[in-house]
C-alpha cells in the first residue's frame, strides 16, 4: 500500500526542514502553503515534494485543497511543528498493509517548551490522539476556520500508539495564550458567520465544561500547575469567542461579498424626481378623457350639461334630493306649457 504525506502550513521556512526530513518514509509527499511570504516553497521543493500554494482563509477548504492532491492509497496528515519518528513509521507501514478500515486515530505527543505533557488537552487547544491516517477519499474537513469539524467514509480501526508524533505545540506559557487568542479570533468569526454570538449563559457554561472536563476528566490536576493554566485556557477559548463575537463583531464578522456590477434598482432609485422647471403640469379632466364625440364636443346648453364628466365624491348630487323645494309653478322657457313641473313622475 502507498502513503502520501501532507503537510499544511504557513510561513514556516524554519520548522519546514526537519518535519520533511522526518517525512522521507512515505512514497510521496505533498506540501500546502497558504498564503505564505517567506522560503516555504523553496525549502518544500528542495524535500521532493508537490507544492500547492494559493490563499485559504478557510481551514477546511486549504485542508481538503491538500487531500485532492494525493494519489496514493492512504494519506498521513500533519503540521509543520511535527514530527514522525522512525518507529512511528514502522507501526503505520504495518498498519496500512491490512487494515480494512477508512481511518486510523495516532498518538500526539504534545510539548510546552522542552517538557512533554501528557494530560489536560482538551478538543479547543490539544489532543493527544488524532484521526490523521486515513485512505484517500475517506476525510473530507468542513468548512470552518478554527478545527474545523470532519465527515468520515469508513469505519475507525484500532488507535496506533506505540510510538507517538513529536509536537512542538507551545514555547512557554505566553506562547500558549497568544494561540488561544489566536485561535478565539477564527472563532468569533465562525460563530458570526454562522448567525450570531449565541447567548452569554451559554458560553459560560462552554467554559466552565470544558476547564472542568480538562482539569479531572483529561487528568490535568497530574500536570500540577500547568494543567490547571491548560484548564483555564481551555475553559477560556470559547468564552472569549462568544465575547469577541458579541462585543467587536465589526472587527470578526466576514467581509460581505461585492455587490454584483449592475446591481438591480429600486424604482426610487432607477431615475431621479424631475426638477419644478423639468416637470410637466398634470393633466387636466379634460385631457385624460377620451376624444369627445361631436355632440359632447358642443357647448353646453345648461348649467346641468357644464359639469365637470366625472365630479368628486364631495360633490353635490347631480339629481336634487326629493327634499328641495318644490318646483316652481312656471315652467322654464322651452317646455311647453302643459308639462309637469321638473321633478316630478307621473303615476
Amino acid at each position: 500500500m502507498s502513503i502520501t504525506a501532507l503537510v499544511v502550513a504557513r510561513n514556516e521556512a524554519a520548522r519546514l526542514p526537519a518535519c520533511l526530513a522526518a517525512l522521507a518514509p512515505a512514497d510521496a509527499l505533498v506540501v500546502v502553503l497558504d498564503r505564505s511570504t517567506d522560503a516555504s516553497a523553496a525549502v518544500a521543493r528542495a524535500a521532493g515534494a508537490t507544492v500547492l500554494a494559493g490563499e485559504w482563509p478557510v481551514e477546511g477548504a486549504r485542508r481538503n485543497a491538500g487531500i485532492a492532491a494525493c494519489s496514493t492509497d492512504w494519506v498521513l496528515e500533519v503540521d509543520a511543528d511535527e514530527i514522525v519518528p522512525p518507529e512511528l513509521w514502522a507501526a503505520i507501514r504495518r498498519t496500512i498493509a491490512t487494515s480494512p478500515h477508512g481511518f486510523h486515530r495516532v498518538r500526539i505527543d504534545n510539548f510546552v517548551g522542552p517538557r512533554l505533557v501528557r494530560h489536560g488537552w482538551e478538543g479547543g487547544i490539544g489532543t493527544t490522539l488524532k484521526p490523521i491516517l486515513f485512505r484517500r477519499g475517506a476525510k473530507h474537513w468542513r468548512a470552518q476556520r478554527v478545527h474545523p469539524g470532519v465527515d468520515y467514509t469508513g469505519t475507525e480501526g484500532e488507535r496506533i500508539t506505540e510510538a507517538g508524533i513529536h509536537h512542538a505545540l507551545d514555547a512557554d506559557i505566553s506562547d500558549m495564550w497568544r494561540r488561544v487568542d489566536s485561535y478565539s479570533n477564527a472563532k468569533a468569526m465562525d460563530l458570526l458567520a454562522g448567525g450570531g454570538a449565541g447567548s452569554l449563559a451559554n458560553a459560560l457554561r462552554r467554559a466552565a465544561s470544558r476547564a472542568v472536563k480538562s482539569y479531572v476528566g483529561r487528568g490535568g490536576w497530574r500536570e500540577g500547575s500547568l494543567g490547571l493554566l491548560i484548564a483555564l485556557c481551555a475553559g477560556a477559548f470559547p468564552l472569549l469567542a462568544h465575547l469577541k463575537a458579541r462585543l467587536e463583531p465589526e472587527k470578526y464578522r466576514p467581509a460581505p461579498s461585492p455587490l454584483p456590477a449592475t446591481p438591480p434598482s429600486s424604482p426610487r432609485e432607477a431615475a431621479p424626481p424631475p426638477s419644478p422647471h423639468e416637470a410637466a403640469p398634470p393633466p387636466s379632466p379634460r385631457e385624460a378623457a377620451p376624444p369627445p364625440s361631436p355632440r359632447d364636443a358642443a357647448p353646453p346648453s345648461s348649467p346641468r350639461d357644464a359639469a365637470p364628466l366625472m365630479p368628486p365624491r364631495e360633490a353635490a348630487p347631480l339629481m336634487p334630493p326629493r327634499e328641495a323645494a318644490p318646483p316652481s309653478a312656471h315652467p322654464p322657457a322651452g317646455l311647453p306649457p302643459d308639462a309637469p313641473p321638473l321633478g316630478h313622475h307621473p303615476a
